[in-house]
């Protein structure tokens, strides 16, 4: 039995990725998250068999192989993110939030918060600046209970 390798996989998807992102269209950003979306199963995958240092050694290789921005902090936030989503339809959220979004959203650890942020986002579109402002203004935290 031949052993499934992960690192190829990554490194085709994300190189993909890189060139898909040079196209000058409004389906860049939700390519790119769908990218990173599956990179975090396989991710995912890859460290049930190999241990959590494999974003480690990843990255080490990505780095050089596709581009310094692919460090282990990156291909953690993909790994989380697809843990932290895989259960919603994220082919229909990605048309809708960029991947800074996500990357915000992922640093709210109270699941109702993230979640109320989320759907504020998705509801009322705002910004990733608008965001981080609503973040550190706590604007859940002075919501009334019944609303949360």
């Amino acid at each position: 039995m031949q052993e499934k390798n992960y690192y190829n996989e990554i490194k085709e998807k994300l190189l993909k990725d890189e060139s898909y992102s040079k196209i000058k269209d409004y389906s860049k950003e939700r390519h790119r998250v769908m990218t990173y979306f599956q990179v975090g199963k396989i991710l995912s995958e890859a460290g049930k068999h190999y241990g959590e240092d494999i974003i480690g050694n990843y990255s080490e290789k990505l780095i050089i192989d596709v581009d310094k921005k692919f460090n282990k902090r990156t291909l953690f936030r993909m790994r989380q993110f697809y843990e932290i989503f895989s259960n919603e339809k994220v082919s229909t959220m990605s048309t809708q939030l960029t991947w800074s979004h996500y990357t915000e959203l992922l640093s709210i650890k109270d699941i109702t918060e993230r979640n109320y942020y989320l759907n504020r986002c998705i509801n009322q579109p705002i910004s990733i600046k608008q965001l981080r402002k609503l973040k550190m203004e706590k604007e859940y935290e002075r919501l009334p209970e019944e609303t949360k």
